[in-house]
């Protein structure tokens, strides 16, 4: 038996669908600027341009339901709603057509932003990783198995904070398809079943505050909640 120095943190996992079994969690990736109504908010360039990635470390992740702290150092915090894809198969070097294949289901997340960190690490050309990679800040729902609901290309994808809408838009929005954003990802890592892909948000983004009840969901896909807390 191995002799840690400290205990090894317990697996990251998210429920499944009419299933005792959890799916555990290994890397989540995530993409930017995928709706162009989003990028055009933004202020970018709508145009289909190369992918823009980044990361959210695994024990980031918040179960859908939960209530989560207003993090520290923003007064600017904004929600964004997206379609996750669960890759339950490895790939790498792959092409789009080979896609769906590596893919095991779906679920509804948040892309939690402090949006005011994001915006001086752009002025500044440095990394978002203060902006999104953050405790609560990969907020997920159940899981779908693509083997129960297929691969979603199209049908609506929306939020609401307390109850009024705040995004709305249908996934044949997107500028780079699932399989495609997928496919690229392929050809900088070995993706491994656990993996996570947030596709990107559409427009409506905007800034939440403690005691708010957010609501999204992605149409044949699944839900997500998220209350906000008070800061701690």
């Amino acid at each position: 038996m191995t002799d840690f120095v400290f205990a090894p943190p317990a697996t990251t996992s998210l429920s499944v669908r009419d299933s005792v079994q959890r799916f555990a969690v290994r890397r989540i990736f995530c993409i930017g600027r995928n709706y162009a109504a989003h990028v055009r908010e933004m202020g970018g360039d709508p145009g289909r341009q190369p992918p823009v990635f980044f990361n959210k470390a695994a024990w980031h992740v918040l179960h859908g339901g939960a209530t989560m702290p207003y993090p520290p150092q923003t007064s600017d915090f904004h929600h964004e709603v997206e379609l996750v894809a669960a890759i339950g198969k490895s790939a790498f070097r792959i092409r789009p057509g080979q896609a769906n294949d590596c893919i095991w289901g779906y679920c509804c997340g948040l892309d939690m932003t402090r949006r005011d960190l994001q915006g001086l690490a752009k002025t500044d050309g440095m990394p978002w990783s203060l902006a999104k990679d953050f405790e609560g800040g990969a907020v997920l729902g159940e899981l779908a198995p693509a083997a129960d609901i297929g691969h979603p290309a199209a049908g609506a994808i929306m939020l609401t904070v307390n109850g009024e809408e705040r995004q709305r838009a249908d996934l044949r929005d997107m500028i780079w398809t699932v399989p495609e954003i997928v496919a690229q990802l392929s050809q900088h890592y070995h993706l491994q079943p656990g993996d996570l892909v947030y596709t990107g948000t559409p427009e409506g983004v905007g800034p939440v505050d403690p005691g708010d009840v957010l609501q999204g969901s992605v149409e044949g896909v699944g839900s997500v909640e998220l209350v906000l807390g008070a800061p701690e």
